[in-house]
């Protein structure tokens, strides 16, 4: 069995706060909603949040600004991490990705802002930008950091041969690479344990050697959907695939066994992973918060691990 892993692998994901996705302003009970979801995370020994400059179109990130504001001392007692690079249609284009100078800089400067600090711990370049230039993104990073205005730089949703690329446009390692990795969404595992399979998903193809090269550069994976969008520790929809269905069935079972959340088996299983992923929660409900933070207790033995893997996948491994 595993030995528990540190709350610090948990991240608190920010995508849901500051209300709906829309211009109208920030309401007093979103800021309320957002300050119990801090006190409940910090509370069980989750210090990292995780933002992006376009959830609840800035509203998530000015609700933490808001909570900065009211209580200053909380900055130095958390870790801040936003994102940047998608933009939204407007007069000057479509939906697109923006890796441009300009873009990061203003991005930046908008997220610190309405952050209401002078810092953010971790940049993650969302997407991939395919008209990315090296030499503007090397001029954007290095004088950001020597404003002390970004502590390290990550990507997100990039795969190996990306990340080489970033990695030596600034001529220093990342620090972190976001990607959607889950017991619902495996095609990262896949991609090793399915090796020289026929029946490989196709997806998993697409991951090349990410996992192994995370692991060998000290990248650290964060996993965003961690909790496998909820189909296995709420209730499985009736017309849900009958393998979701028997795994909603196993992840209640093993877990009313070991007596945690459903929840933290979920992540445990994720946790569990060599890899040392990190786990990105999407929630902001303190007591969802609290039965998420079981995960690190939960000494999960590796034949349920396995149990879990294969009731997943619908299919024995080959």
């Amino acid at each position: 069995m595993t030995a528990p892993n540190s709350k610090h692998r948990l991240i608190l994901g920010c995508m849901g706060f500051g209300g709906g996705w829309n211009t109208q302003p920030l309401a007093e009970a979103d800021i309320a909603k957002a300050h119990a979801a801090v006190e409940a995370a910090l509370a069980v020994g989750i210090t990292r949040f995780d933002h992006a400059d376009i959830y609840t179109l800035g509203k998530a990130e000015q609700c933490f600004g808001e909570l900065f504001k009211r209580q200053p001392s909380l900055r130095a007692s958390l870790q801040l991490q936003t994102k940047c690079a998608i933009r939204f249609a407007d007069a000057d284009g479509p939906k697109r990705y923006d890796l441009s100078a300009a873009h990061i800089q203003a991005s930046v400067e908008a997220s610190l802002r309405r952050l209401q600090t002078d810092h953010i711990d971790l940049l993650l370049l969302h997407r991939p930008d395919p008209l990315l230039d090296a030499a503007e993104l090397a001029r954007a990073w290095q004088r950001l950091k020597s404003a002390g205005k970004i502590g390290r730089l990550g990507v997100s949703n990039m795969h190996a041969a990306q990340m080489r690329a970033v990695s030596a446009a600034i001529d220093e390692p990342l620090a972190a690479n976001q990607l959607e990795m889950s017991l619902l969404k495996r095609d990262w595992l896949d991609a090793g344990t399915c090796f020289n399979d026929e029946q490989a998903p196709l997806a998993a193809s697409a991951w090349g050697d990410t996992l192994d090269h995370c692991r060998t550069a000290r990248v650290e994976l964060q996993a965003w959907g961690a909790l496998a969008r909820g189909v296995y520790s709420g209730a499985a929809a009736a017309d849900a695939p009958p393998a979701v269905q028997a795994t909603a069935r196993l992840v209640s079972e093993l877990a009313e066994g070991l007596g945690y959340s459903r929840e933290a088996l979920v992540l445990a299983w994720l946790l569990r992973h060599p890899a040392r992923i990190s786990a990105v929660i999407g929630s902001a409900d303190p007591a969802r918060i609290r039965a998420c933070a079981e995960a690190t207790e939960v000494a999960l033995s590796g034949a349920d691990w396995y149990r879990l893997y294969i009731s997943a996948r619908g299919r024995e491994l080959p």
